[in-house]
């Protein structure tokens, strides 16, 4: 089996370090327990996310990671798109006092999360996804992401 992962910068606002990126995700995999996936990461601005948050969730504005899941079943290999605003990255970082790669690497495993059937639609299901984002962040040798609001977690689908 193996594990593919793509990182598509399309924003010049933030410095991305894909490669970085590519190596978290590759460590995400291995922590929810997959031996194999078809990942694209795709990093973008509020503007782009914005048109893809109205487009296919119907909610205008910005948000931080949305996911499109393109697994054929639930239990095979992860397969789907992640997307990510740099900018909400950045400036999230800046409030929560941490650095902007790991606030954009914490929504890459929320969105992965999402891939292998986590969701965070009811308090309990976020709850349970909340103590898996942690496990999966302290697995990749990432510090936990900071006690958020409701708000400024990830919202995405």
């Amino acid at each position: 089996m193996s594990i593919v992962v793509e990182v598509v910068n399309r924003q010049r606002a933030v410095a991305v370090d894909a490669a970085w990126l590519r190596r978290i995700v590759h460590r995400a995999v291995a922590a929810v327990g997959r031996e194999a996936a078809e990942i694209t990461v795709l990093v973008v601005d509020d503007r782009q996310i914005a048109r893809l948050h109205d487009r296919w969730l119907g909610v205008a504005g910005p948000t931080d990671v949305i996911t499109f899941d393109l697994a054929a079943t639930g239990a095979g290999p992860l397969a789907g798109d992640i997307v990510v605003s740099a900018e909400t990255a950045a400036r999230l970082a800046r409030e929560l006092g941490w650095q902007r790669r790991h606030e954009l690497a914490y929504y890459v495993v929320h969105g992965l999360l999402h891939l292998a059937g986590f969701d965070d639609g009811d308090p309990g299901e976020r709850r349970r996804m909340r103590r898996q984002e942690q496990a999966v962040m302290a697995a990749v040798g990432l510090p936990p992401p900071p006690r958020r609001s409701r708000r400024a977690a990830p919202d995405a689908r």
